[in-house]
């Protein structure tokens, strides 16, 4: 694989650590600012709907930027949006940053897996997928659980000015690693930006980005509240949660990687036996949450699942969109963060009702069983051998 594309995962790092860090810090943001836990969970959902609305917006309105600029300005704008959250003491305010962090986020994702698709040979998309999808593994296994700890000894807003910091690196990793002019070989020849939104309209790239969409809102709306359930369900102190977080992105890191060997050619047994491991995973966790070590064990293995079949559906996407060269990263992106605003949504709603901590695991059930009801019948057609003509 090609030294740019890991430094775009460098970038993806940076990003992937702000969009997951609130699992770890929601209490002391809830308590710093005056709101309920399930209030300050919509900071997650704000990062969401910025990344659903500013990736095809984004990705429209830079189409014609050589890529550096663009990469490197978003990056940018997305660490001078953590500095300015690390200071407020504003919820409205600090709902905003997340919003402009997102659309940040939203850009650079867009463009970085359009140009990773561009990086490898057209049958290697899962692979370049599988490395720029790993700084967000690498993410939840170090700097989400660190900024967790982070966040325990000096406060969240401590975590907030590291992501900040985080971003200078990958800013240097941009201007070293990506080509100043323009992107060769896309000058010319590149589809209207009608004939590639027309893409939308095909139903077979609309269901995969559904079922991405639910099986990620199923995983969001878990991982934002994890912390009520390791200290609430299992009884364990806060430095608990930083434990969970890295069995989670471990368990993530091992799902992307087996994964991206199997997206591209047999997305089929990805989909069939991962799908139905995954909705028995939830309701499971739900219902044994109180043993901190079958916890632990679970909570590393939905992770696991979780991106493998995440991963997976997206990559479908990347496929789909072919015909969408400048457009494609950007419903990947989108349907990533519909399920991201959606889950913690509907996760939060249960936190009032009698499952208390543990009626996101539940929720998460319901998501992916709705999810292969409504993927049934592709994957019968995937078992079955056919999954790249269904699918492509």
């Amino acid at each position: 694989m090609p030294l740019p594309l890991y430094l775009l995962a460098m970038a993806v790092f940076a990003m992937g650590t702000s969009e997951f860090m609130l699992a770890g810090l929601l209490p002391d943001i809830a308590s710093d600012l005056y709101v309920t836990v399930g209030t300050a969970g919509f900071l997650t959902s704000a990062f969401a709907i910025g990344m659903v609305v500013g990736a095809p917006l984004v990705a429209a309105l830079t189409r014609n930027w050589p890529r550096r600029v663009g990469l490197l300005g978003f990056v940018l704008v997305f660490a001078a949006a953590h500095a300015v959250g690390a200071v407020t003491t504003s919820f409205p305010l600090l709902f905003a940053t997340r919003v402009v962090a997102a659309l940040a986020n939203a850009g650079f994702l867009a463009v970085a897996l359009t140009a990773a698709a561009t990086l490898v040979p057209p049958d290697k998309k899962g692979r370049a997928l599988a490395v720029l999808l790993s700084g967000t593994t690498v993410a939840t296994i170090a700097g989400v659980p660190g900024g967790a700890v982070l966040g325990t000894l000096l406060g969240w807003r401590a975590t907030f000015w590291a992501v900040a910091a985080l971003c200078l690196p990958a800013a240097l990793g941009i201007l070293k690693g990506i080509p100043a002019g323009p992107d060769e070989g896309e000058a010319t020849g590149r589809p209207v930006l009608r004939a590639e939104l027309a893409q939308l309209t095909r139903p077979p790239l609309i269901l995969v980005m559904l079922l991405g969409a639910l099986v990620n809102a199923a995983t969001f709306g878990s991982l934002t509240f994890l912390a009520p359930v390791v200290t609430d369900s299992a009884g364990l102190d806060e430095l608990w949660i930083p434990v969970a977080l890295v069995l989670f992105g471990a368990g993530s890191f091992v799902g992307v990687t087996v994964a991206g060997r199997l997206a591209d050619r047999r997305p089929g047994p990805v989909i069939a036996v991962g799908g139905p491991l995954l909705l028995i995973g939830w309701p499971a966790l739900a219902v044994l949450a109180d043993e901190p070590v079958t916890l632990f064990i679970l909570v590393f293995v939905q992770g696991a699942l979780s991106f493998a079949l995440g991963s997976t559906l997206i990559t479908r996407v990347l496929y789909e969109a072919v015909a969408a060269p400048t457009m494609a990263g950007s419903y990947a992106t989108a349907a990533l963060n519909v399920g991201a605003a959606i889950g913690p949504v509907i996760a939060a709603a249960t936190l009032s009702t009698e499952a208390g901590a543990l009626g996101p695991l539940w929720a998460s059930g319901l998501l992916v069983a709705v999810a292969l009801l409504i993927a049934f019948p592709l994957l019968t057609a995937i078992t079955a051998g056919r999954g790249t003509e269904v699918l492509r």
